[in-house]
Protein backbone atom coordinates (compact mmCIF):
# COMPACT_ATOMS: atom_id res chain seq x y z
CA UNK A 1 0.00 0.00 0.00
CA UNK A 2 1.44 3.46 -1.01
CA UNK A 3 2.44 5.94 1.65
CA UNK A 4 -0.96 8.43 0.73
CA UNK A 5 -2.90 5.80 1.79
CA UNK A 6 -1.68 4.31 4.80
CA UNK A 7 -2.01 7.59 5.76
CA UNK A 8 -5.17 9.33 4.62
CA UNK A 9 -6.07 11.86 6.95
CA UNK A 10 -9.00 10.26 9.19
CA UNK A 11 -12.47 11.48 10.30
CA UNK A 12 -13.24 8.91 13.00
CA UNK A 13 -13.83 9.52 16.43
CA UNK A 14 -10.60 6.96 17.24
CA UNK A 15 -7.16 7.31 15.76
CA UNK A 16 -5.72 5.04 14.21
CA UNK A 17 -2.71 3.55 16.29
CA UNK A 18 0.81 3.74 14.88
CA UNK A 19 3.81 1.75 16.09
CA UNK A 20 7.04 -0.03 14.91
CA UNK A 21 8.33 -2.61 17.05
CA UNK A 22 4.85 -4.81 17.59
CA UNK A 23 1.24 -4.33 17.64
CA UNK A 24 -2.54 -6.58 18.38
CA UNK A 25 -5.54 -5.86 18.44
CA UNK A 26 -9.13 -7.14 18.80
CA UNK A 27 -11.75 -6.37 21.01
CA UNK A 28 -11.13 -6.89 24.49
CA UNK A 29 -8.37 -4.69 25.68
CA UNK A 30 -6.98 -6.97 28.33
CA UNK A 31 -6.30 -9.68 25.36
CA UNK A 32 -4.46 -7.23 23.13
CA UNK A 33 -2.18 -6.35 26.04
CA UNK A 34 -1.53 -10.24 26.95
CA UNK A 35 -0.14 -10.24 23.03
CA UNK A 36 1.89 -7.76 23.71
CA UNK A 37 3.42 -8.91 26.98
CA UNK A 38 4.33 -11.92 24.64
CA UNK A 39 6.02 -9.35 22.07
CA UNK A 40 7.89 -7.43 24.95
CA UNK A 41 9.09 -11.12 26.50
CA UNK A 42 10.99 -11.87 22.87
CA UNK A 43 7.90 -13.56 21.12
CA UNK A 44 6.98 -13.61 17.77
CA UNK A 45 3.32 -11.97 16.41
CA UNK A 46 2.30 -15.99 16.62
CA UNK A 47 2.95 -16.08 19.93
CA UNK A 48 1.10 -12.88 20.63
CA UNK A 49 -1.38 -14.51 18.23
CA UNK A 50 -1.69 -17.83 20.51
CA UNK A 51 -1.38 -15.81 23.79
CA UNK A 52 -4.37 -13.04 22.72
CA UNK A 53 -6.77 -15.91 21.25
CA UNK A 54 -6.06 -17.55 24.90
CA UNK A 55 -6.80 -14.74 26.97
CA UNK A 56 -9.76 -14.26 24.92
CA UNK A 57 -11.74 -17.49 26.11
CA UNK A 58 -11.69 -16.13 29.40
CA UNK A 59 -11.71 -12.08 28.96
CA UNK A 60 -14.89 -12.81 26.07
CA UNK A 61 -16.55 -15.68 26.94
CA UNK A 62 -19.71 -14.46 24.97
CA UNK A 63 -18.07 -15.16 21.64
CA UNK A 64 -15.41 -17.75 22.18
CA UNK A 65 -14.23 -20.91 24.02
CA UNK A 66 -11.79 -23.15 24.74
CA UNK A 67 -14.51 -25.56 22.96
CA UNK A 68 -14.69 -23.75 19.77
CA UNK A 69 -13.17 -23.81 16.71
CA UNK A 70 -10.16 -21.45 14.67
CA UNK A 71 -8.57 -20.66 11.42
CA UNK A 72 -5.41 -18.63 10.77
CA UNK A 73 -3.35 -16.54 8.20
CA UNK A 74 0.43 -16.40 9.42
CA UNK A 75 2.91 -14.73 6.94
CA UNK A 76 6.21 -15.59 8.09
CA UNK A 77 9.53 -15.25 5.64
CA UNK A 78 7.98 -14.11 3.20
CA UNK A 79 4.90 -16.74 2.74
CA UNK A 80 1.27 -16.85 3.47
CA UNK A 81 0.27 -19.82 5.38
CA UNK A 82 -3.20 -21.18 6.10
CA UNK A 83 -4.29 -23.05 9.29
CA UNK A 84 -7.67 -25.00 9.39
CA UNK A 85 -8.48 -25.83 12.95
CA UNK A 86 -12.59 -26.50 12.60
CA UNK A 87 -13.38 -29.98 13.80
CA UNK A 88 -15.23 -32.31 12.21
CA UNK A 89 -19.04 -33.81 13.21
CA UNK A 90 -19.19 -36.76 15.63
CA UNK A 91 -18.83 -40.46 13.81
CA UNK A 92 -21.74 -41.73 15.07
CA UNK A 93 -23.76 -39.09 13.92
CA UNK A 94 -26.35 -38.96 10.90
CA UNK A 95 -29.20 -37.63 9.22
CA UNK A 96 -30.90 -40.69 10.16
CA UNK A 97 -29.77 -40.55 13.63
CA UNK A 98 -30.48 -36.97 14.43
CA UNK A 99 -34.26 -37.46 12.68
CA UNK A 100 -34.49 -40.53 15.24
CA UNK A 101 -34.39 -38.14 17.86
CA UNK A 102 -37.04 -36.41 16.69
CA UNK A 103 -35.78 -32.86 14.64
CA UNK A 104 -36.08 -31.93 11.33
CA UNK A 105 -33.46 -29.48 11.81
CA UNK A 106 -30.26 -29.00 13.81
CA UNK A 107 -31.22 -27.67 16.96
CA UNK A 108 -29.17 -24.33 18.43
CA UNK A 109 -27.88 -26.34 21.72
CA UNK A 110 -27.04 -29.65 23.15
CA UNK A 111 -25.24 -31.87 22.45
CA UNK A 112 -26.69 -32.69 18.61
CA UNK A 113 -24.84 -29.72 17.26
CA UNK A 114 -21.16 -30.41 18.97
CA UNK A 115 -18.56 -31.09 16.76
CA UNK A 116 -15.12 -31.56 17.80
CA UNK A 117 -13.33 -28.55 19.14
CA UNK A 118 -10.37 -27.70 16.97
CA UNK A 119 -9.10 -23.87 18.81
CA UNK A 120 -6.58 -26.20 21.52
CA UNK A 121 -5.09 -27.67 18.50
CA UNK A 122 -4.79 -24.88 16.66
CA UNK A 123 -2.98 -23.16 19.60
CA UNK A 124 -0.59 -26.28 19.95
CA UNK A 125 0.14 -26.46 16.08
CA UNK A 126 0.59 -22.53 15.58
CA UNK A 127 3.06 -22.82 18.87
CA UNK A 128 4.94 -25.35 17.69
CA UNK A 129 5.45 -24.61 13.60
CA UNK A 130 6.17 -21.02 13.97
CA UNK A 131 6.47 -19.33 17.78
CA UNK A 132 9.44 -18.83 19.95
CA UNK A 133 8.44 -18.72 23.32
CA UNK A 134 7.25 -22.80 24.90
CA UNK A 135 3.26 -22.56 24.93
CA UNK A 136 3.24 -22.67 29.12
CA UNK A 137 4.57 -19.33 28.84
CA UNK A 138 2.34 -17.82 26.46
CA UNK A 139 -0.70 -19.09 28.08
CA UNK A 140 0.23 -17.67 31.28
CA UNK A 141 -2.02 -14.10 30.88
CA UNK A 142 -4.97 -16.45 30.22
CA UNK A 143 -4.62 -18.49 33.13
CA UNK A 144 -4.09 -15.42 35.21
CA UNK A 145 -7.05 -13.90 34.09
CA UNK A 146 -9.19 -17.18 34.69
CA UNK A 147 -7.68 -17.99 37.97
CA UNK A 148 -7.41 -14.03 40.08
CA UNK A 149 -10.28 -13.06 37.59
CA UNK A 150 -10.55 -9.65 35.76
CA UNK A 151 -13.59 -6.79 35.25
CA UNK A 152 -16.84 -7.47 33.44
CA UNK A 153 -16.01 -4.65 30.97
CA UNK A 154 -19.37 -2.67 29.18
CA UNK A 155 -19.91 -4.63 25.71
CA UNK A 156 -19.14 -7.73 27.05
CA UNK A 157 -22.04 -7.46 29.83
CA UNK A 158 -24.32 -6.51 27.56
CA UNK A 159 -23.98 -9.53 25.97
CA UNK A 160 -23.70 -12.23 28.90
CA UNK A 161 -26.51 -10.25 30.10
CA UNK A 162 -29.02 -11.02 27.20
CA UNK A 163 -27.74 -14.53 26.68
CA UNK A 164 -28.07 -15.27 30.29
CA UNK A 165 -31.63 -14.26 30.37
CA UNK A 166 -31.81 -15.94 27.34
CA UNK A 167 -30.57 -19.36 27.97
CA UNK A 168 -32.45 -18.99 31.98
CA UNK A 169 -36.01 -18.98 29.37
CA UNK A 170 -34.58 -21.76 26.96
CA UNK A 171 -32.11 -24.20 28.37
CA UNK A 172 -34.12 -25.95 30.91
CA UNK A 173 -32.72 -30.03 31.17
CA UNK A 174 -30.30 -31.04 33.27
CA UNK A 175 -27.32 -31.05 31.32
CA UNK A 176 -27.32 -27.08 30.91
CA UNK A 177 -26.48 -26.64 34.40
CA UNK A 178 -23.23 -26.72 34.62
CA UNK A 179 -23.22 -24.01 32.33
CA UNK A 180 -25.29 -21.86 34.56
CA UNK A 181 -22.46 -22.77 37.44
CA UNK A 182 -19.72 -21.85 35.22
CA UNK A 183 -21.80 -18.65 33.34
CA UNK A 184 -24.48 -17.04 35.72
CA UNK A 185 -24.62 -18.62 39.34
CA UNK A 186 -27.99 -17.94 40.48
CA UNK A 187 -29.35 -17.33 36.71
CA UNK A 188 -27.33 -13.81 37.00
CA UNK A 189 -25.04 -12.79 34.47
CA UNK A 190 -22.29 -10.52 36.36
CA UNK A 191 -22.64 -6.88 36.19
CA UNK A 192 -20.55 -4.85 34.27
CA UNK A 193 -17.39 -3.75 36.28
CA UNK A 194 -17.94 -6.51 38.90
CA UNK A 195 -15.50 -9.34 38.77
CA UNK A 196 -15.35 -12.73 37.07
CA UNK A 197 -12.91 -15.61 37.51
CA UNK A 198 -13.26 -19.51 36.61
CA UNK A 199 -10.71 -21.73 38.37
CA UNK A 200 -12.29 -24.65 36.42
CA UNK A 201 -10.54 -23.16 33.55
CA UNK A 202 -7.27 -22.02 34.93
CA UNK A 203 -6.68 -25.73 35.34
CA UNK A 204 -7.83 -26.76 31.79
CA UNK A 205 -5.86 -24.29 30.08
CA UNK A 206 -2.38 -24.90 32.54
CA UNK A 207 -3.28 -28.58 31.27
CA UNK A 208 -3.33 -27.55 27.54
CA UNK A 209 0.16 -25.42 28.30
CA UNK A 210 1.59 -28.20 29.86
CA UNK A 211 0.60 -31.13 27.29
CA UNK A 212 0.53 -29.11 24.35
CA UNK A 213 -3.33 -29.72 23.84
CA UNK A 214 -2.30 -33.73 23.92
CA UNK A 215 -4.78 -33.21 27.04
CA UNK A 216 -7.57 -32.13 25.77
CA UNK A 217 -7.72 -34.58 22.60
CA UNK A 218 -5.57 -38.01 23.52
CA UNK A 219 -5.76 -37.27 28.14
CA UNK A 220 -7.50 -36.30 30.94
CA UNK A 221 -9.62 -33.57 29.45
CA UNK A 222 -10.70 -36.20 26.20
CA UNK A 223 -12.12 -38.25 29.35
CA UNK A 224 -14.64 -35.62 30.90
CA UNK A 225 -15.52 -34.53 27.26
CA UNK A 226 -16.41 -38.15 26.49
CA UNK A 227 -18.10 -38.86 30.03
CA UNK A 228 -20.36 -35.70 30.07
CA UNK A 229 -21.55 -36.38 26.38
CA UNK A 230 -21.88 -40.85 27.18
CA UNK A 231 -24.20 -39.64 30.16
CA UNK A 232 -26.60 -37.37 28.23
CA UNK A 233 -26.34 -39.61 25.02
CA UNK A 234 -24.37 -37.10 23.33
CA UNK A 235 -22.70 -38.32 19.50
CA UNK A 236 -19.42 -36.65 20.36
CA UNK A 237 -16.50 -39.52 21.61
CA UNK A 238 -13.09 -39.74 22.69
CA UNK A 239 -12.23 -41.65 20.27
CA UNK A 240 -13.56 -38.41 17.47
CA UNK A 241 -10.89 -36.26 19.96
CA UNK A 242 -7.97 -38.55 19.76
CA UNK A 243 -8.30 -38.68 15.64
CA UNK A 244 -8.48 -34.84 15.11
CA UNK A 245 -5.43 -32.96 14.11
CA UNK A 246 -5.85 -29.49 12.55
CA UNK A 247 -5.00 -28.86 8.82
CA UNK A 248 -2.61 -26.55 6.95
CA UNK A 249 -4.47 -24.88 3.59
CA UNK A 250 -3.00 -23.28 0.93
CA UNK A 251 -5.16 -19.99 1.25
CA UNK A 252 -6.95 -18.93 -1.52
CA UNK A 253 -6.98 -15.28 -3.21
CA UNK A 254 -8.62 -13.01 -5.33
CA UNK A 255 -6.53 -10.08 -6.82
CA UNK A 256 -8.66 -6.47 -6.81
CA UNK A 257 -7.45 -3.80 -8.18
CA UNK A 258 -3.67 -4.79 -7.83
CA UNK A 259 -4.18 -6.40 -3.86
CA UNK A 260 -4.51 -10.11 -3.97
CA UNK A 261 -7.40 -10.24 -0.80
CA UNK A 262 -6.50 -14.11 0.66
CA UNK A 263 -9.01 -16.22 2.38
CA UNK A 264 -8.95 -19.61 4.42
CA UNK A 265 -10.36 -22.14 1.36
CA UNK A 266 -13.84 -24.11 2.63
CA UNK A 267 -14.78 -25.06 4.32
CA UNK A 268 -14.69 -21.32 5.87
CA UNK A 269 -16.59 -18.82 3.83
CA UNK A 270 -14.14 -16.53 3.01
CA UNK A 271 -15.32 -17.84 -0.50
CA UNK A 272 -18.04 -15.53 -0.32
CA UNK A 273 -15.86 -12.44 0.24
CA UNK A 274 -14.09 -13.65 -3.27
CA UNK A 275 -16.86 -14.04 -4.96
CA UNK A 276 -18.51 -10.87 -3.91
CA UNK A 277 -15.25 -8.80 -4.92
CA UNK A 278 -14.74 -10.79 -8.09
CA UNK A 279 -18.27 -9.60 -9.19
CA UNK A 280 -17.24 -5.64 -7.63
CA UNK A 281 -14.12 -5.48 -9.73
CA UNK A 282 -15.66 -4.94 -13.21
CA UNK A 283 -17.47 -1.89 -12.10
CA UNK A 284 -16.19 1.41 -11.82
CA UNK A 285 -17.12 2.84 -8.28
CA UNK A 286 -15.41 5.57 -7.12
CA UNK A 287 -17.27 7.21 -4.86
CA UNK A 288 -18.06 6.00 -1.41
CA UNK A 289 -21.47 6.98 -0.01
CA UNK A 290 -23.49 7.38 -3.00
CA UNK A 291 -26.67 5.50 -3.84
CA UNK A 292 -24.87 3.27 -6.84
CA UNK A 293 -21.64 2.12 -5.03
CA UNK A 294 -23.99 0.23 -2.28
CA UNK A 295 -26.15 -0.84 -4.38
CA UNK A 296 -23.54 -2.71 -6.23
CA UNK A 297 -22.18 -4.22 -2.98
CA UNK A 298 -25.28 -4.92 -2.20
CA UNK A 299 -26.23 -7.19 -5.50
CA UNK A 300 -22.62 -8.86 -5.61
CA UNK A 301 -22.88 -9.77 -2.11
CA UNK A 302 -27.09 -11.29 -2.49
CA UNK A 303 -24.99 -13.24 -5.38
CA UNK A 304 -22.35 -14.24 -3.56
CA UNK A 305 -23.53 -15.34 -0.56
CA UNK A 306 -26.52 -17.62 -2.27
CA UNK A 307 -23.60 -19.40 -3.84
CA UNK A 308 -21.71 -19.86 -0.66
CA UNK A 309 -24.96 -21.21 1.35
CA UNK A 310 -25.44 -23.48 -1.92
CA UNK A 311 -22.05 -25.24 -2.26
CA UNK A 312 -19.52 -24.32 0.65
CA UNK A 313 -18.75 -27.70 2.92
CA UNK A 314 -15.69 -29.53 3.05
CA UNK A 315 -13.82 -28.73 -0.63
CA UNK A 316 -13.79 -32.35 -1.58
CA UNK A 317 -17.31 -32.17 -1.13
CA UNK A 318 -18.55 -29.42 -2.80
CA UNK A 319 -20.30 -29.59 -6.25
CA UNK A 320 -18.09 -26.55 -8.11
CA UNK A 321 -14.55 -26.11 -7.01
CA UNK A 322 -13.02 -22.71 -5.75
CA UNK A 323 -11.62 -22.19 -9.35
CA UNK A 324 -14.93 -22.80 -11.36
CA UNK A 325 -16.73 -20.77 -8.22
CA UNK A 326 -13.76 -17.99 -8.82
CA UNK A 327 -13.17 -18.14 -12.62
CA UNK A 328 -13.81 -14.98 -14.62
CA UNK A 329 -16.30 -16.26 -16.82
CA UNK A 330 -18.46 -17.02 -13.93
CA UNK A 331 -17.89 -13.83 -12.09
CA UNK A 332 -19.26 -12.03 -15.73
CA UNK A 333 -22.11 -14.10 -15.39
CA UNK A 334 -23.22 -13.36 -12.24
CA UNK A 335 -22.29 -9.28 -12.50
CA UNK A 336 -24.60 -9.31 -15.87
CA UNK A 337 -27.50 -10.12 -13.16
CA UNK A 338 -27.49 -6.59 -11.74
CA UNK A 339 -29.25 -4.09 -12.61
CA UNK A 340 -30.84 -0.73 -11.57
CA UNK A 341 -33.50 -2.25 -9.56
CA UNK A 342 -33.05 -4.96 -6.75
CA UNK A 343 -32.88 -8.41 -7.06
CA UNK A 344 -33.83 -11.88 -5.94
CA UNK A 345 -30.98 -13.88 -5.63
CA UNK A 346 -30.62 -17.23 -6.91
CA UNK A 347 -27.54 -19.77 -6.99
CA UNK A 348 -26.10 -20.41 -10.04
CA UNK A 349 -24.05 -22.62 -12.00
CA UNK A 350 -20.41 -22.14 -12.81
CA UNK A 351 -18.51 -23.23 -15.87
CA UNK A 352 -17.40 -26.81 -15.07
CA UNK A 353 -13.29 -26.81 -14.02
CA UNK A 354 -21.22 -14.88 18.94
CA UNK A 355 -16.71 -15.09 17.20
CA UNK A 356 -13.40 -13.26 18.08
CA UNK A 357 -10.85 -11.56 15.55
CA UNK A 358 -7.51 -10.73 16.68
CA UNK A 359 -4.67 -9.47 14.33
CA UNK A 360 -0.89 -9.45 15.26
CA UNK A 361 2.56 -8.56 14.42
CA UNK A 362 6.07 -7.91 15.42
CA UNK A 363 9.06 -5.97 14.08
CA UNK A 364 10.49 -8.62 11.94
CA UNK A 365 7.68 -8.71 9.40
CA UNK A 366 5.73 -11.91 11.09
CA UNK A 367 1.63 -11.19 10.42
CA UNK A 368 -1.05 -12.83 11.89
CA UNK A 369 -4.66 -12.94 11.25
CA UNK A 370 -6.41 -15.03 13.49
CA UNK A 371 -10.62 -16.12 13.97
CA UNK A 372 -11.93 -18.25 16.78
CA UNK A 373 -15.48 -18.45 17.56
CA UNK A 374 -18.38 -21.05 19.72
CA UNK A 375 -20.56 -19.53 17.20
CA UNK A 376 -23.71 -18.60 18.72
CA UNK A 377 -22.44 -16.71 21.57
CA UNK A 378 -21.80 -19.30 24.32
CA UNK A 379 -22.57 -21.94 21.89
CA UNK A 380 -24.10 -25.18 22.84
CA UNK A 381 -24.89 -24.49 26.15
CA UNK A 382 -23.36 -27.47 27.54
CA UNK A 383 -19.94 -26.66 29.70
CA UNK A 384 -18.08 -29.67 30.60
CA UNK A 385 -17.58 -30.10 34.55
CA UNK A 386 -15.29 -29.15 36.07
CA UNK A 387 -13.34 -27.78 33.25
CA UNK A 388 -14.58 -24.63 32.08
CA UNK A 389 -14.77 -25.91 28.64
CA UNK A 390 -18.19 -24.43 26.81
CA UNK A 391 -18.79 -26.65 23.67
CA UNK A 392 -19.59 -25.11 20.32
CA UNK A 393 -22.60 -25.71 18.62
CA UNK A 394 -20.82 -25.51 14.87
CA UNK A 395 -22.91 -28.26 13.53
CA UNK A 396 -26.00 -26.12 13.42
CA UNK A 397 -24.99 -25.10 10.55
CA UNK A 398 -25.17 -28.52 8.77
CA UNK A 399 -28.77 -29.51 6.43
CA UNK A 400 -30.55 -32.44 7.04
CA UNK A 401 -31.83 -32.67 3.25
CA UNK A 402 -29.76 -35.48 1.60
CA UNK A 403 -29.60 -32.93 -1.39
CA UNK A 404 -27.86 -30.57 -0.13
CA UNK A 405 -23.87 -30.28 -0.83
CA UNK A 406 -23.92 -29.52 3.43
CA UNK A 407 -25.56 -32.27 4.31
CA UNK A 408 -24.77 -33.66 8.32
CA UNK A 409 -22.00 -36.87 7.82
CA UNK A 410 -20.47 -38.36 9.87
CA UNK A 411 -16.92 -37.23 10.28
CA UNK A 412 -17.46 -34.02 7.97
CA UNK A 413 -16.49 -30.38 8.92
CA UNK A 414 -19.32 -28.14 7.96
CA UNK A 415 -19.90 -24.84 6.42
CA UNK A 416 -18.02 -22.72 8.62
CA UNK A 417 -18.85 -18.47 9.07
CA UNK A 418 -15.51 -17.68 10.95
CA UNK A 419 -12.97 -16.44 8.45
CA UNK A 420 -9.73 -14.36 9.18
CA UNK A 421 -8.62 -11.99 5.69
CA UNK A 422 -5.30 -11.02 4.51
CA UNK A 423 -3.81 -8.61 2.48
CA UNK A 424 -0.60 -8.47 -0.04
CA UNK A 425 0.73 -6.45 -2.99
CA UNK A 426 2.91 -7.74 -5.15
CA UNK A 427 5.39 -9.88 -2.74
CA UNK A 428 4.77 -7.91 0.13
CA UNK A 429 2.32 -8.37 2.81
CA UNK A 430 0.30 -4.84 3.40
CA UNK A 431 -1.57 -7.02 6.38
CA UNK A 432 -4.36 -9.04 8.53
CA UNK A 433 -7.98 -7.74 8.64
CA UNK A 434 -11.45 -9.47 9.80
CA UNK A 435 -14.59 -9.05 11.20
CA UNK A 436 -16.28 -11.04 13.36
CA UNK A 437 -20.20 -11.79 13.76
CA UNK A 438 -21.54 -14.54 11.59
CA UNK A 439 -22.73 -14.03 8.43
CA UNK A 440 -21.94 -10.47 8.72
CA UNK A 441 -18.22 -11.76 8.41
CA UNK A 442 -18.28 -12.07 4.41
CA UNK A 443 -20.05 -8.40 3.85
CA UNK A 444 -17.89 -6.92 6.45
CA UNK A 445 -14.49 -8.57 4.53
CA UNK A 446 -16.08 -6.51 1.12
CA UNK A 447 -16.97 -3.43 3.23
CA UNK A 448 -13.53 -2.29 4.88
CA UNK A 449 -11.69 -3.97 1.37
CA UNK A 450 -13.41 -1.51 -0.78
CA UNK A 451 -13.13 1.33 2.36
CA UNK A 452 -9.47 0.44 2.31
CA UNK A 453 -8.66 0.27 -1.73
CA UNK A 454 -11.48 2.09 -3.41
CA UNK A 455 -11.71 5.04 -1.27
CA UNK A 456 -7.95 5.09 0.30
CA UNK A 457 -9.27 5.24 4.00
CA UNK A 458 -7.10 4.53 7.10
CA UNK A 459 -7.33 1.43 9.19
CA UNK A 460 -9.53 3.07 11.73
CA UNK A 461 -11.52 5.10 9.48
CA UNK A 462 -12.27 2.09 7.44
CA UNK A 463 -13.75 0.00 10.08
CA UNK A 464 -15.75 2.89 11.50
CA UNK A 465 -17.50 3.89 8.32
CA UNK A 466 -21.68 2.68 8.50
CA UNK A 467 -22.44 -0.63 7.69
CA UNK A 468 -25.09 -2.66 5.55
CA UNK A 469 -26.17 -6.17 6.09
CA UNK A 470 -27.84 -8.22 3.26
CA UNK A 471 -30.11 -10.56 5.65
CA UNK A 472 -32.07 -12.16 2.81
CA UNK A 473 -34.25 -11.90 -0.39
CA UNK A 474 -34.21 -8.07 -0.88
CA UNK A 475 -34.36 -7.54 2.64
CA UNK A 476 -30.97 -5.18 4.04
CA UNK A 477 -30.25 -3.93 7.22
CA UNK A 478 -28.83 -0.94 7.90
CA UNK A 479 -26.60 1.04 10.86
CA UNK A 480 -28.23 3.75 12.72
CA UNK A 481 -25.39 6.33 11.07
CA UNK A 482 -26.15 5.27 7.68
CA UNK A 483 -26.70 8.08 5.83
CA UNK A 484 -30.59 8.48 5.05
CA UNK A 485 -31.28 9.82 2.03
CA UNK A 486 -28.73 7.20 0.31
CA UNK A 487 -31.07 4.18 2.33
CA UNK A 488 -34.14 5.92 0.95
CA UNK A 489 -32.80 6.15 -2.65
CA UNK A 490 -31.61 2.34 -2.33
CA UNK A 491 -35.39 1.91 -1.10
CA UNK A 492 -36.62 3.06 -4.56
CA UNK A 493 -34.76 0.63 -6.00
CA UNK A 494 -36.71 -2.00 -4.52
CA UNK A 495 -34.47 -2.82 -1.32
CA UNK A 496 -36.10 -3.62 1.73
CA UNK A 497 -34.57 -1.32 3.60
CA UNK A 498 -34.27 -1.70 7.56
CA UNK A 499 -32.62 0.82 9.98
CA UNK A 500 -31.31 -1.58 13.36
CA UNK A 501 -31.88 0.24 16.47
CA UNK A 502 -28.17 -0.48 17.20
CA UNK A 503 -24.72 -1.74 15.69
CA UNK A 504 -24.60 -5.03 17.74
CA UNK A 505 -24.83 -7.31 14.61
CA UNK A 506 -22.60 -5.28 12.33
CA UNK A 507 -19.67 -7.13 12.70
CA UNK A 508 -16.98 -6.06 15.27
CA UNK A 509 -13.50 -5.93 13.28
CA UNK A 510 -9.52 -5.13 13.44
CA UNK A 511 -6.82 -4.09 10.83
CA UNK A 512 -3.62 -3.78 11.02
CA UNK A 513 -1.38 -2.52 8.02
CA UNK A 514 2.07 -2.52 7.47
CA UNK A 515 3.92 0.52 5.64
CA UNK A 516 6.59 -1.59 3.04
CA UNK A 517 9.45 0.95 3.22
CA UNK A 518 9.21 1.94 7.14
CA UNK A 519 8.11 -1.55 8.79
CA UNK A 520 5.38 1.04 10.57
CA UNK A 521 2.51 -0.98 11.51
CA UNK A 522 -0.83 1.06 11.52
CA UNK A 523 -3.92 -0.65 13.48
CA UNK A 524 -7.91 0.32 13.65
CA UNK A 525 -10.27 -1.45 16.50
CA UNK A 526 -14.13 -1.22 16.22
CA UNK A 527 -15.79 1.21 18.01
CA UNK A 528 -18.96 -1.58 17.86
CA UNK A 529 -16.90 -3.47 20.90
CA UNK A 530 -14.50 -3.41 23.53
CA UNK A 531 -11.97 -3.19 21.37
CA UNK A 532 -8.18 -2.10 21.81
CA UNK A 533 -5.12 -1.74 20.22
CA UNK A 534 -1.77 -2.61 22.04
CA UNK A 535 1.39 -1.52 20.69
CA UNK A 536 4.72 -0.86 21.13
Amino acid sequence: MNHDQLFYPYTSQRMTTFARKGMVATSQPLAAQAGLEMLKQGGNAIDAAIATAACLTVVEPTSNGIGGDAFALVWIKGKLHGLNASGPSPQSISIKAVKEKGYNEIPTHGWIPVTVPGAPGAWAELSKRFGKLPLTEVLKPAIDYAENGYPISPVLGRFWKEEADNFNKTLTGEEFSHWFETFAPNGKAPEIGTIWRSSDHAQTLRSIAETNAESFYRGELAEKIDQFSKQYEGFLSKEDLADYYPEWVEPIKVNYRGYDVWEIPPNGQGLVTLMALSILKGFELREKDCTNTFHKQIEAMKLAFTDGQTYITEEEKMSFKVKELLSEEYAAERRALIAEEALTPAPGTPPKGGTVYLAAADEEGNMVSYIQSNYMEFGSGLVVPGTGIALQNRGHNFSLDHAHDNRLEPGKKTYHTIIPGFLTKGDQPVGPFGVMGGFMQPQGHVQIIMNTIDFHLNPQSALDAPRWQWLKGKKVLVEPNFPITIAQSLARKGHDIQIALDSGSFGRGQIIWRDPETGVLAGGTEARTDGSVAAW
